[in-house]
């Protein structure tokens, strides 16, 4: 009699192939754009957000990260000219992040080898195979 696959084993295998998907972008951004991951995303989701602006609290839960790493994730991208810290103009003690030209800049100039890289390591990782079965079994 076959071993049914656990649910768990699904789940151990997308954690490894987001771990590998990962150290893949992470590389290709460092190497060639001088950015982390997580400060890539964090420009991305300043992009994508009204204003170009989110509170530090708001923008710690878009990339995962817990305060106390976002706000030096945010230093650094400070000195690099890439965002700006702005007070809540209705709460003093409410701190904005702000996405700089020179960030949108650097963002738009990274975004088509991140797109490039992700497609090619979610194939080489086996994540492609995963997702078509996870989207096909939602239908």
């Amino acid at each position: 009699m076959p071993v049914k696959p656990k649910r768990s084993d699904a789940w151990l295998k997308l954690i490894q192939v987001v771990a590998n998907v990962e150290a893949d972008l992470g590389k290709l951004l460092q190497a060639q754009h001088g950015l982390g991951l997580s400060e890539y995303r964090a420009l991305e989701v300043l992009a994508r957000s009204p204003g170009s602006e989110l509170r530090m609290q708001e923008l710690a839960v878009h990339v995962g990260l817990n305060q106390s790493s976002v706000s030096r994730m945010v230093e650094r991208l400070e000195r690099a000219g890439l965002t700006v810290r702005d007070l809540c103009p209705n709460d003093k003690r409410g701190v904005y992040t702000v996405l700089t030209t020179k960030g949108r800049e650097r963002l738009e100039n990274a975004q088509p080898d991140y797109e490039a890289t992700l497609g090619m390591a979610v194939k080489e990782h086996g994540g492609e195979k995963l997702l078509s079965a996870s989207f096909t079994k939602a239908r």
